[in-house]
C-alpha cells in the first residue's frame, strides 16, 4: 500500500506519541485512547457523508463492539485485547451486514432515522436485561497484550499502543478503498445516483458494503473504549452518543482519513475543558462550538489545510 504524505505524517505522529507515552500523564493517555476509539467510529461516518448519507445511530455498532468485548471477557475468560478487538469488529460487522440489506434501500432522512431506530432498540433491550446489568452495565476485566500482562503503571500505555495499531491498519485499509473504484463511486452516488446506476454501478451494493465497513470500524472503537474505560453500559447505544459522533464528523470534516481523528481530538479537548469549568452547562459550550464551526468552517477543521495551501505564495 502506498500512502500520500498526509498519511505518512499521520502515522509518524502516532509513532511519536507512542514513543513518548511513558512520559505522558495517565489522564492524557486515557484521553488519547478514547480519541482513537471515537475516531474509528467517525471514520465510518465519513464514508457515509461522502455518499451524501448520515447515520444517526452509529452508536449501535459502537455499543455492540463494547458489549462483545465485555461478554467474551466475562463468559469465556478471553483477555487478549487483539482477539477481543477483532471479535468485536466481526460481530458489529455481521450485525451491519444483516441490517444493511434494509438500510441500503433508503436515502436521506429515512436512512438517518432508521439507523437511529435500530440503535434505540438495542438501548431498550440492554436497559431491560438485568443479566447484563441493566442501566448500570458491568465492568470489563483487565486485558493482556499479545500475551503480556502489563502492570498498573503500564496498562494505559499498552492499551494505547494496541489502539494505535488498530488505527494504523484501519486508516490504511480505508485509504486504499477510497482510492479504488468503490471509493470513487461514493461521490457519484452523492451527486447523481441514477446516472451511476445507468453506468452499470450498483448503488445499493456499494452502500451496503460501506455500511458493513463502518460497522466494523465502530466495533473496533467500542472494544477499545470498553477496555480503556473498564466499564460498559447501555448509554453507549443512546442517541446522544451517536450525536457526539456526528458532531465530531462535522468538526473534523471529510477531506481526509485523518480528519476524523483531528475532530475527535479537538472534541475531547473542548469536552474536557468545558466540563472542568462548567459542569452543568458543558453541553451548551459544545452546541455553540458546533454552530461556530458550521458558520466559519462548513467543511470542517481539515479544510483549514486546503486554505493554507492556497494562500502559500
Amino acid at each position: 500500500m502506498s500512502f500520500d504524505k498526509t498519511i505518512q505524517r499521520f502515522l509518524l505522529v502516532l509513532i511519536v506519541l507512542l514513543a513518548l507515552s511513558p512520559f505522558i500523564p495517565q489522564w492524557a493517555l486515557f484521553m488519547l485512547t478514547i480519541t482513537g476509539a471515537n475516531g474509528l467510529v467517525v471514520l465510518g461516518l465519513m464514508l457515509f457523508l461522502r455518499a451524501g448519507l448520515i447515520s444517526f445511530g452509529q452508536a449501535l455498532f459502537f455499543c455492540a463492539g463494547a458489549y462483545t468485548t465485555g461478554l467474551l471477557s466475562l463468559t469465556l475468560n478471553i483477555r487478549e485485547m487483539s482477539v477481543l478487538v477483532l471479535a468485536s469488529g466481526l460481530v458489529s460487522g455481521l450485525l451491519a451486514y444483516l441490517l444493511g440489506f434494509l438500510m441500503a434501500k433508503y436515502r436521506g432522512i429515512f436512512f438517518g432515522l432508521l439507523s437511529l431506530a435500530f440503535s434505540m432498540i438495542l438501548y431498550g433491550l440492554l436497559v431491560k436485561t438485568e443479566a447484563l446489568g441493566s442501566t448500570d452495565g458491568f465492568n470489563v476485566p483487565a486485558v493482556t497484550i499479545f500475551g503480556w500482562v502489563p502492570g498498573k503503571d503500564l496498562i494505559r500505555v499498552a492499551v494505547l499502543g494496541m489502539a494505535f495499531l488498530v488505527i494504523i491498519l484501519s486508516v490504511a485499509f480505508v485509504q486504499s478503498i477510497l482510492k479504488g473504484p468503490r471509493g470513487l463511486l461514493l461521490t457519484a452516488i452523492r451527486d447523481n445516483e441514477i446516472r451511476a446506476e445507468y453506468m452499470g454501478a450498483s448503488a445499493r451494493r456499494t452502500v451496503h458494503l460501506f455500511y458493513v465497513i463502518a460497522g466494523v470500524l465502530a466495533g473496533f472503537g467500542g472494544a477499545i473504549a470498553a477496555v480503556a474505560v473498564g466499564h460498559i453500559d447501555p448509554a453507549m447505544a443512546f442517541w446522544t452518543t451517536s450525536g457526539e459522533f456526528i458532531f465530531i464528523t462535522i468538526l473534523g470534516g471529510v477531506g481526509s482519513v485523518v480528519a476524523p481523528f483531528l475532530g475527535a481530538m479537538v472534541f475531547g479537548i473542548i469536552h474536557t475543558v468545558a466540563f472542568s469549568y462548567s459542569p452543568n452547562t458543558w453541553q451548551m459550550v459544545i452546541g455553540l462550538t458546533l454552530i461556530l464551526v458550521i458558520l466559519v468552517l462548513p467543511n470542517g477543521l481539515w479544510s483549514l489545510r486546503d486554505k493554507f495551501r492556497k494562500n502559500k505564495p
